[in-house]
């Protein structure tokens, strides 16, 4: 088991399913808490189950069922990550898991909620950033939206917004002694991470025209921009000091930071400001700015993200060989999984002493 992280002790049992709920899982685990991973005989493992225990459960087999029965009943926080209904058919659900445990948190991650018209229906991450008016904040005037991979919705607010659930819902519990259900959706939880643009907008400060904003490519000093070598930067000098700052590192004369808060002179300013970057490398720029407070950075690729100083000096990164990297945890990083079954046998004894149950045919155990 883990000890000396900041979830030490936690115990935390997950239903494998797709995209949020496994980074989140990922991230409770590398604080500290242990995990158990159950998931379906013959599965794949997919991205981000890592640093936690896993196991194959047959939850047609009795013994299998049993297993879990008992895992569910000794654990802290249960996670799953199936639409509305599957873990009721499994015979998971919240009403059975609570009459075996009332201290639980029973954390449930979809991608619509549980509720809503939509909530039965299939979606990725797309769909829910598209819905919630996210997506349409990452277009260009006149352009398409671009989602930025899956980080927005899966991860920003999914996984995110799961573990900062649990965590209170934790929290809570040990203030009450019982439990709680969680329906935590990544619609839900990618709306609230666009509080700041509503509030923008009820002042007059957004507009709903994409691409013409402060913040979403529309003012010249917040976008990026190609270089000599056809590689990019990105500026975001949106404060008067920085920008003027900028305006000497690019070359670029005093007079252009009059009036730049005025959208009439956009235009023009950035094409004197796409002109001088396009007289450099990317390399060559980054070499220049980077001791100033200019704000302009390189766009690296994920290979080269882990060759940069900052992100080196931060240890984020833990380089795999060949050019691979891992990302990492900074603070409170823990890296100690054991194989399942020696995991579940030492959270038996909250189990009223029960005896650890012997291997049974309908699960195997691996870490």
């Amino acid at each position: 088991m883990k000890d000396a992280a900041p979830l030490a002790g936690l115990r935390v049992v997950e239903f494998l399913g797709l995209g949020p709920a496994p980074f989140g899982c990922m991230l409770l685990a590398d604080l500290g808490a242990d995990v158990v991973t159950f998931r379906r005989p013959g599965s794949a493992l997919p991205a981000s189950v890592r640093n936690r225990s896993t196991m194959e459960v047959d939850l047609k087999d009795e013994g299998a069922r049993r297993l879990v029965r008992d895992a569910v009943a000794a654990a802290d926080v249960l996670v799953e990550g199936f639409r509305p209904g599957v873990m009721e058919r499994l015979g998971f659900g919240p009403a059975e898991t609570t009459a075996v445990n009332e201290r639980l948190v029973y954390a449930r991650m979809t991608g619509w909620g549980q509720s809503g018209p939509l909530a039965s229906t299939a979606g990725h991450d797309i769909n829910y950033i598209a819905l919630s008016g996210a997506l349409h904040s990452a277009t260009r005037r006149g352009g398409t939206p671009t989602p930025p991979a899956n980080l927005l919705g899966d991860f920003g607010g999914g996984a995110m917004y799961l573990v900062t659930a649990v965590l209170a819902a934790v929290y809570e519990r040990d203030r009450t002694g019982r439990g709680t259900v969680l329906d935590v959706g990544i619609l839900d939880g990618t709306t609230y991470l666009t509080s700041m643009l509503h509030e923008y907008r009820a002042t007059g400060r957004w507009s709903d025209e994409a691409g013409t904003n402060r913040l979403d490519t529309g003012a010249p000093y917040y976008d990026v921009y190609p270089c000599a070598d056809g590689k990019f930067v990105a500026v975001g000098a949106l404060e008067d000091p920085f920008f003027d700052v900028l305006l000497t590192v690019l070359g670029l004369g005093p007079e252009l930071a009059a009036g730049r808060h005025d959208p009439a002179s956009w235009p023009a300013l950035r094409d004197r400001i796409a002109a001088a970057v396009r007289t450099r490398t990317r390399d060559e720029w980054a070499e220049l700015a980077a001791p100033t407070d200019a704000c302009l950075t390189p766009v690296l690729d994920l290979a080269e993200a882990g060759e940069n100083p900052q992100v080196r000096e931060r240890n984020v990164l833990v380089s795999e060989g060949r050019g691979a990297w891992t990302p990492r945890l900074p603070i409170g990083f823990r890296d100690t999984a054991i194989p399942a079954q020696d995991l579940l046998d030492s959270w038996r004894p909250t189990l009223h002493g029960e005896d650890p149950a012997p291997a049974r045919p309908g699960y195997s155990a691996s870490s």
